[in-house]
């Protein structure tokens, strides 16, 4: 089943590839200016040696982003399972920090304490992303939240939104970005160690899938069920969901595309300067209405700009591996000189001249100061580089790995324009935003 997605409703930016074009370094230096000079009015506070924190969040990721933030002041910590809650304390403590004020609701702990905060960290399941991301912005605190960003399209459009007015430095938790093996990547391919790179295949092996609604249960006597939901329209709690299955279900996650595609496909947006896509195609099992597939394929056309080619991804999860994917889990860039096939932590560059040989260029993307800490020097310090996760990257490449879960979702088998000025969109736009329930909008 194939369905095709064509996203006339977003302006495709002019994005370099081989290296940013002279316009868009004057549009970058434009926007760092005015984010320096609007941040302050925005919110002026004193420069603090230890940054003022609160994290959502302490279990799985949660735990790992309370250990990226131990070296600031660390004050106050929420989640909706009280079990969790203590063990993220006892983190903090362990760590060498006073235990942290512990909340259950985040919204009571924004109430409380926003106006002191010097920035925020969530590490919530994916559909309360967006709520508490907002909150914080509206609030003008530093963001750091997990991937992918929300929970649907709709949601990182209106948070780059936000972002951009709140002027805040903002990262989303694509970790990977940081290391050393994805920079030594884009370095080989904008220097053209393959030539002009065409397509991007990816191989991904997880499977989150098939989620299913059991029957009712009381949830544990730690969790807060209600509050766990959140935005999300109430339903009785189900055995198992919490604290990893609920990726399994579209109410909550958005399958295997949601969780992992944001790191693999995260490299061929940055190494080829890539944004959304013009065209979007899906195919996978039947589609069920409550959970996500056990293997999805998705492709992404990104048209020509004045700076690269026309470049297709594609996507293949649940043990869908096509045979010109040498590893289990890996990119093959398909270049005019050859291909390279990149892992987080190997690339291998394979050229069609026999006689050729590949020489690494010149190295020249820093360092990362670690994922986290280019979030927070760029909170203690407002001429230190942007984090190179923030939202204005982060929101485009979430948005297009939500957008194959929108295309299979949507799935007659036809092609299916997104064209916002007319025509048929009920079959897709349905699958752009989700139900809200009151009292989430803070």
């Amino acid at each position: 089943r194939g369905i095709m997605a064509r996203m006339t409703d977003v302006a495709q930016p002019r994005v370099g590839g081989a290296r940013p074009s002279r316009r868009a370094l004057i549009r970058g230096a434009a926007a760092a200016a005015a984010t320096i000079a609007a941040a302050p009015a925005l919110r002026a506070r004193p420069l603090q040696d230890r940054l003022k924190l609160a994290a959502v969040g302490a279990a799985n990721r949660g735990a790992a982003n309370i250990a990226g933030v131990l070296a600031e002041d660390l004050a106050f910590l929420c989640d909706v399972d009280s079990n969790l809650l203590a063990k993220g304390v006892a983190q903090v403590e362990a760590g060498g920090g006073p235990a942290p004020k512990g909340y259950a609701d985040w919204r009571v702990l924004l109430d409380e304490q926003g106006d002191d905060l010097a920035g925020i960290v969530i590490s919530t399941p994916d559909h309360t992303h967006f709520a508490i991301a907002r909150a914080a912005l509206r609030k003008g605190i530093p963001v750091y939240c997990e991937k992918p960003l929300t929970h649907t399209v709709a949601e990182a459009r209106e948070l780059l939104r936000l972002a951009r007015e709140a002027g805040v430095p903002t990262q989303m938790g694509t970790q990977i970005h940081a290391t050393e093996n994805y920079r030594r990547v884009v370095e080989a391919l904008r220097a053209g160690a393959i030539g002009d790179v065409h397509r991007v295949d990816i191989a991904c092996t997880t499977s989150w899938s098939d989620g299913r609604w059991g029957e009712p249960a009381e949830p544990p006597a730690h969790l807060d069920w209600d509050l766990w939901q959140g935005p999300a329209v109430a339903r009785d709690y189900v055995a198992d969901i919490h604290p990893a299955n609920w990726r399994r279900y579209w109410r909550y996650g958005m399958g295997t595309v949601g969780d992992m595609a944001t790191h693999w496909v995260d490299l061929a947006h940055w190494a080829l300067g890539l944004t959304t896509p013009s065209v979007v195609e899906a195919r996978g099992p039947e589609v069920h209405e409550v959970g996500a597939p056990a293997w999805l394929e998705a492709r992404w056309l990104h048209a020509e700009t004045e700076d690269r080619g026309a470049v297709e991804v594609r996507w293949f999860d649940g043990g869908r591996k096509p045979e010109f994917c040498p590893l289990p889990n890996c990119h093959v860039f398909h270049g005019t000189k050859g291909k390279l096939v990149s892992t987080y932590s190997s690339m291998d560059v394979q050229l069609d001249d026999a006689e050729a040989t590949f020489e690494a260029p010149e190295r020249s993307i820093a360092p990362s100061p670690g994922h986290h800490r280019e979030w927070l020097n760029a909170i203690k310090d407002s001429g230190a580089p942007a984090p190179l996760c923030e939202f204005e990257y982060a929101a485009p490449l979430t948005e297009t790995v939500l957008l194959a879960a929108v295309a299979y979702r949507a799935g007659a088998g036809e092609p299916i324009a997104l064209n916002s000025e007319g025509g048929d969109t009920e079959a897709w736009s349905k699958f752009l935003s989700t139900e809200t329930r009151e009292g989430w909008d803070v």
